[in-house]
């Protein structure tokens, strides 16, 4: 509608400047002579304006043009100031933290006098008897080579069979040893024959290494017989055994013998 408008009032326009031209270019104009008047403006011989046509409707819309290739990333640029810094937020929830560190040993404190003595509580009843209380433990082990040779004092006088080792009795021939398994007192002795030709021989019998008892012979001219014997109280662990320097005899019919058994629990 707005277009059908603009062009009648176009066309309005030219109507009415067209009759103004007409009315300009048809006055009286002499024919002839040579006065002013014969001089006829150039308009006059030409014939009157043509009427313009009526403008065209407005074309349509183009289409759109082909998406163009994208440009080259810009590069990076610099790190702006650090802003101010802002308000605090609030308070969060208070959370479950892990616990923390143990702190140090705090300084003892300063011992308290000593409490009153209380009444004497009434006599408990008998108790009962170890299960080791009537535990036998004995053991005789000899030797069965014919001799042995040492220069040192704290060699280990070896046994190679057992004559009696009772239930529970722990002796390892391996290390010569007594391991005391059953806590109280105990007996032992030895009895140890010298090699005729050696000049001497020196016998110890000894409790997890300490020297208990001694005995020694330093006659070369037949055999001797070295011999000793003790009363000990053993605990749970403890370790017997014989220890010797120079050179031991023995014989199929032992003539070496170590022995040891419990007199009584503890």
């Amino acid at each position: 509608m707005k277009i059908f408008v603009a062009t009648v009032l176009s066309i309005a326009l030219l109507l009415g400047n067209s009759v103004n031209l007409r009315a300009s270019v048809t006055g009286p104009v002499a024919s002839d002579g040579d006065g002013p008047a014969s001089q006829a403006c150039p308009m006059c011989c030409q014939g009157s304006a043509a009427i313009p046509g009526i403008p065209g409707l407005p074309g349509s819309l183009g289409q759109s043009g082909s998406k163009g290739e994208p440009g080259q990333k810009g590069d990076i640029g610099q790190i702006g100031p650090i802003g101010e810094r802002g308000a605090a937020g609030p308070q969060g929830d208070e959370g479950i933290g892990q616990p923390g560190k143990i702190g140090p040993r705090g300084v003892p404190g300063v011992v308290g006098p000593t409490g009153e003595s209380g009444v004497k509580g009434q006599k408990g009843e008998p108790g009962e008897a170890p299960d080791d209380s009537n535990q036998r433990v004995a053991f005789t082990v000899v030797r069965t080579s014919s001799s042995d040779t040492s220069t040192s004092h704290d060699t280990r006088l070896p046994f190679q069979a057992t004559e009696t080792l009772l239930p529970g009795t722990s002796f390892d021939l391996e290390t010569a040893t007594f391991t005391c398994g059953v806590p109280g007192t105990y007996v032992f002795m030895f009895s140890v024959n010298k090699y005729p030709s050696s000049s001497s021989l020196w016998v110890q019998l000894r409790k997890n290494g300490d020297v208990v008892v001694s005995g020694g012979s330093s006659d070369s001219s037949h055999h001797e017989q070295v011999s000793g014997s003790a009363v000990v109280v053993l605990q749970r662990g403890d370790t017997m055994y014989l220890t010797m320097y120079g050179r031991a005899y023995s014989h199929p019919y032992h003539y070496t013998s170590f022995s040891g058994f419990l007199l009584y629990p503890e």
